[in-house]
C-alpha cells in the first residue's frame, strides 16, 4: 500500500500543495504549472515492463461469457453389460438438478381472499392481535397478562404505564377498525386477477386438482442368508425354475383343453423363430472361424499384402512389378466369364463380380452376382443368383447395402442387402414394354432426385439409356436418349427411310456435373449426351474401328478420359477436342481401361492375351512401364479391371470365372512431391497442375504432325 507521501506532495512548511491548488482552481485564481504537473504526475499510474500491448479493436473486442446449467462432472457414456443382449447397453446420464429439500407451507397472507373469510368466520378480536402485531409484542403481551398486580413503585412509572396503556387501546382501535368486514349494503368488490399466472384462452384447459394419497403396509419380513454362489448353484437353480415354468404349463392345458391347437402353432412359430436366431448366431460364429482358418493358410500372402514391397524397383529404370495375391472363385460360376467388377463405397476390402458371358454362341441359362471379401477369399459372403447372365452391377455410393444388376435379357434388378439375398430382389422389371430390348451392358446410379428419389441409368445394345426410379412397390422407367448413328437413311424396297440406330456397349458419367454422360457404341462411336437433351449429342467422338469397351474419367481432371477396344487401342481424350491426345497399341483386344485414383498419369489396362499393362504419362509417354502376363494366353483371357480407392492393389477378372488380386510395386504408384521451398500445397492440385504440363506438350503440335501410334509396347512383347 502507497504512503500518503507517494500520492500528493508537500511544501516545506507542511501544507499540502494539491488541497492548495484545488481551492485555487475553485476561486478562479490562476495556478502554477509546476505545481499542477506534479500533482498529475502522482495521478499516473505505473506500467510494468512485461504488460501486453493491445490494438484498439483489441481492446474493443467483447468477450462473453456464458453460463450454463449443464454439471460437467457428471459421469458420460457410462454403459452397463447386458448379459441377455450379450452387448454393452448405454445408461441415459442422470439429471442436472439436484433437489436438496422440498417443504410445502401452509401460511396464507392476510390480504388475501381467503384469509378475509377466515377472518370474517372466526371474529376479528381473535386475530387481530396475531396478524398485525409482530411476536415480539405479542410475547410481551402475554408476560404482562401473567404477572401478578405489583405496588405502586412511584408517580412516573404509574404515568408512564398509562401512556403505554392509552397508547396500545388507541392502536387495537385503528386495527379493528382496518379488520372490520365491509358492511352488507356496500358492493363486493372486484376479484383481483394474479398478474403473474397468465395463459391465453385458446390454451385454457380443466387443471386437475392435485391430491396426495399416503398409504401404510406392514414391512416384508427380512432374514440374513450367506452362502458361495458357484456355476453348478445357478445351472441348478435355472434348473429348477425351468422344470416349475413347464409344470405351470402342463396345468394351464389340463384346465382349458381347447386352446391346445394354438399352443402348437404359437409354439411352432417360437421354434422357427429360435431357429433363425440360432441359425443367424451360429453362422457369424462360423464366418468368424472360416475368416482365422484363412489367415492362417494364406498369412504369407496378408503379409505381402500389407508390408512387402518389391526391393528391386530401385534397380530398375522406371519399370515396376506385379505381385499376385489371392485368387477368388466360386464352384458354380468356374465355367462364366467375369462379366463386371465394382468395389463397395463404404468397405474398401468388400467388391461385387458379375458372372456371366461374352460369348454370344454360347449362352449360359443363368448367372450370379457375388461379393468377395479379402478376409475371406475361400467363399463369398453375398450370393446372388439370377435367372440369365449378370452382365453388370454398380454399387450405390450413399447407400452401400443397394446393388443394381443389368442382365443379359433385358431385365434389371436391385437387391438390399441388409434384407438378404434369400428372399429375392426388393425391384425388378416387367413387361415387354418396361425392360430392355437386348443385353444391358452397364449401369450407373445416379444422384438422388428433388424429392429423394433414388434412382439408376442403363444401356443397352438396343440404342436406348433408360432411366430407372425406386418407386414404393415398382421401377419408373423413362428413356433419356435413343442412340441414332449420324449417317444418310437407308431406303427401303418400298421406298421407305430408315435411320440407322446406335448399339450402346458403355456408359460413365462426368464426376461432377451428372447431367452430362458418355456412350460409347458397336460402331466405334463415343458419344456425349445431356438428360436435359433427349434428341441431339453435345459432341460425337470417332473413336474406334471396332466396338468400345469401357470408358473413364480422370480422378483429377474432368477433362481428360480414356477408352479401350477391340482395335487393340487405348485412346486419352480431352474434352470437346475431335483428335485423341495419346494413343497405345496394345497388341491383342482391350478389354478394360481404368485411371488410377492416386495419380493423375497412370492408368492400367488388360488384354485377352492375358496380360496387364500399367502406364504412366509423366514417366514415359510411349510405352508401358509395366507388362505382365498374369494368366496363361492359351487358355485364358482378361476382361475386366478395379482399382482399389485406398490401398495399393488392383483386381481382374478372367473368362474363367477367376478373380486376380495384384499389389503395385513402388514404382507403379510414385506421387508427386512437393518442393522444399512450395510450402504446403494440396495434393490433388499437385496431380492436376502435373496433368496439365504434361497435357501442354501434346497440346501444341507443329502443323502437319499429328498423334503417333506407339507400337513400342507390342514390339517389346
Amino acid at each position: 500500500m502507497a504512503s500518503p507521501a507517494s500520492l500528493a506532495s508537500y511544501d516545506s512548511d507542511g501544507s499540502d500543495n494539491r488541497i492548495s491548488s484545488m481551492q485555487k482552481i475553485g476561486k478562479g485564481e490562476p495556478v502554477d504549472n509546476d505545481e499542477f504537473d506534479t500533482w498529475m504526475k502522482s495521478k499516473q499510474l505505473l506500467k510494468p515492463d512485461d504488460q501486453l500491448d493491445l490494438t484498439e479493436a483489441e481492446l474493443g473486442e467483447e468477450i462473453p461469457k456464458l453460463l450454463s446449467t449443464e454439471n460437467r462432472h457428471l459421469p458420460r457414456n457410462l454403459v452397463v453389460y447386458d448379459f441377455r443382449e450379450g452387448a454393452f447397453l448405454p445408461v441415459p446420464p442422470p439429471e442436472n438438478t439436484i433437489t436438496l429439500l422440498e417443504f410445502e407451507g401452509t401460511s396464507i397472507h392476510k390480504d388475501t381472499d381467503e384469509a378475509k373469510e377466515q377472518i370474517s368466520r372466526k371474529g376479528t378480536d381473535e386475530l387481530n392481535v396475531t396478524l398485525d402485531k409482530p411476536k415480539e409484542t405479542l410475547a410481551e403481551d402475554q408476560e404482562d397478562t401473567k404477572k401478578p398486580d405489583t405496588p405502586e413503585t412511584g408517580d412516573g412509572e404509574e404515568g408512564e404505564r398509562d401512556e403505554d396503556e392509552a397508547e396500545g387501546e388507541g392502536e387495537g382501535q385503528e386495527q379493528e377498525e382496518e379488520v372490520q368486514p365491509p358492511p352488507e349494503e356496500e358492493a363486493p368488490k372486484k376479484k383481483l386477477t394474479n398478474q403473474f399466472n397468465f395463459c391465453e384462452r385458446a390454451a385454457l384447459t380443466i387443471a386437475n386438482p392435485s391430491r396426495s394419497v399416503d398409504t401404510q403396509t406392514i414391512p416384508p419380513p427380512r432374514s440374513s442368508y450367506g452362502a458361495s454362489v458357484l456355476q453348478w448353484v445357478i445351472y441348478d437353480s435355472y434348473i429348477e425354475d425351468y422344470a416349475q415354468q413347464q409344470r405351470e404349463k402342463e396345468r394351464e392345458k389340463e384346465k382349458k383343453p381347447g386352446l391346445q391347437r394354438r399352443d402348437e402353432k404359437s409354439r411352432k412359430d417360437e421354434k422357427a423363430k429360435q431357429a433363425e436366431e440360432f441359425n443367424k448366431r451360429y453362422l457369424q460364429a462360423c464366418q468368424i472361424i472360416e475368416r482365422m482358418v484363412n489367415q492362417n493358410i494364406y498369412d504369407e500372402i496378408a503379409q505381402d499384402y500389407r508390408y512387402w514391397e518389391d526391393p528391386s524397383d530401385e534397380f530398375r529404370e522406371e519399370e515396376g512389378t506385379l505381385l499376385p495375391l489371392w485368387k477368388f472363385s466360386y464352384e458354380r460360376t468356374k465355367k462364366m466369364c467375369v462379366t463386371d467388377l465394382c468395389f463397395n463405397t463404404l468397405y474398401y476390402d468388400l467388391f461385387a463380380v458379375c458372372f456371366g458371358t461374352l460369348d454370344f454362341m454360347k449362352q449360359n441359362a443363368e448367372g450370379a452376382v457375388c461379393l468377395f471379401t479379402i478376409k475371406n477369399p475361400s467363399f463369398p459372403d453375398y450370393r446372388i443368383a439370377t435367372e440369365s447372365g449378370a452382365m453388370c452391377c454398380d454399387i450405390h455410393p450413399k447407400y452401400p447395402y443397394l446393388i443394381a444388376i443389368g442382365l443379359y435379357d433385358g431385365n434389371v434388378i436391385v437387391y438390399n442387402l441388409q434384407v438378404g439375398t434369400k428372399e429375392g430382389p426388393v425391384y425388378i422389371s416387367h413387361g415387354v414394354n418396361g425392360k430392355h430390348a437386348e443385353c444391358v451392358w452397364e449401369i450407373k446410379w445416379g444422384p438422388d432426385m428433388q424429392d429423394g428419389e433414388i434412382n439408376f441409368f442403363s444401356v443397352s445394345a438396343d440404342g436406348k439409356v433408360f432411366n430407372w426410379v425406386l418407386m414404393q412397390n415398382k421401377l419408373a422407367i423413362t428413356t433419356i436418349i435413343t442412340l441414332f448413328l449420324e449417317l444418310d437413311q437407308v431406303s427401303g424396297p418400298d421406298g421407305s427411310t430408315l435411320r440407322l440406330k446406335g448399339s450402346g456397349t458403355c456408359m460413365v458419367f462426368h464426376p461432377h456435373n451428372q447431367e452430362i454422360f458418355l456412350v460409347g457404341t458397336e460402331e466405334g462411336y463415343i458419344f456425349k449426351c445431356s438428360t436435359a437433351y433427349s434428341s441431339k449429342y453435345l459432341m460425337t467422338y470417332h473413336a474406334h474401328y471396332l466396338p468400345v469397351h469401357r470408358m473413364d474419367y480422370n480422378k483429377f481432371n474432368s477433362n481428360i478420359f480414356a477408352s479401350c477396344s477391340g482395335d487393340w487401342r487405348v485412346k486419352i481424350w480431352e474434352d470437346m477436342r475431335p483428335e485423341p491426345l495419346f494413343i497405345f497399341d496394345l497388341g491383342s483386344s482391350v478389354g478394360d481401361v481404368k485411371w488410377a485414383p492416386y495419380s493423375s498419369t497412370v492408368f492400367a489396362a488388360v488384354t485377352t492375351e492375358g496380360k496387364v499393362f500399367v502406364f504412366d504419362l509423366n514417366v514415359n509417354k510411349y510405352k508401358a512401364i509395366c507388362t505382365q502376363a498374369i494368366v496363361s494366353k492359351r487358355k485364358n483371357k482378361l476382361t475386366r479391371l478395379a482399382f482399389n480407392q485406398k490401398l495399393p492393389f488392383i483386381i481382374v477378372g478372367d473368362d474363367k470365372g477367376t478373380t486376380i488380386t495384384l499389389k503395385l510395386s513402388p514404382n507403379l504408384r510414385i506421387k508427386t512431391k512437393m518442393g522444399k521451398k512450395a510450402g504446403v500445397v494440396d495434393p490433388q492440385l499437385l496431380e492436376s497442375q502435373k496433368l496439365d504440363r504434361l497435357l501442354s506438350l501434346v497440346r501444341e503440335l507443329p502443323e502437319g504432325e499429328t498423334v503417333k501410334e506407339t507400337v513400342s509396347t507390342v514390339a517389346s512383347n
